[in-house]
């Protein structure tokens, strides 16, 4: 009896976890190159962040879509460490290029913090009137 009882209290958290799952999409069309990190640590349950991926070092058109999520692997590493381990599985999807449609900034990459920002306004101003994406991309 005591048997059972101490396998429902270690089993009690895997019953009641879900798989975390995250999606960004940015609207461009996806292409088949993926960039996945199966096992990117964070830790003290996801209070220190994994390291950030450089999508621009695999995905040169761009992003189409981020996703983060917990595989069933993924929260058993984070049972047994009582949550200081917090793996988790990054996959980025790269884009397959600019759409026809989308709006786009181009910025130059030495340009001075201002003119970023500057930018990335014009960008939300066009995004809110559109009610479209607007990328911006560094030159």
């Amino acid at each position: 009896m005591k048997k059972h009882i101490l396998l429902i209290f270690i089993f009690i958290p895997f019953i009641f976890a879900g798989c975390y799952h995250a999606q960004i999409s940015t609207g461009m069309q996806t292409s088949s190159d993926v960039y996945e990190k199966k096992w990117a640590a964070s830790f003290i349950g996801g209070l220190v962040p994994p390291s950030i991926v450089h999508a621009e070092r695999h995905c040169s058109n761009g992003v189409a879509r981020v996703e983060t999520r917990l595989s069933f692997l993924n929260m058993v590493a984070q049972f047994v460490t009582l949550s200081l381990y917090s793996p988790m599985e990054i996959t980025v999807v790269c884009a397959a290029g600019p759409s026809a449609n989308l709006q786009s900034i181009e910025v130059e990459k030495n340009s001075s913090e201002d003119i970023v920002m500057q930018t990335f306004e014009e960008a939300i101003k066009r995004s809110a009137s559109s009610n479209e994406a607007v990328y911006v991309s560094f030159k």
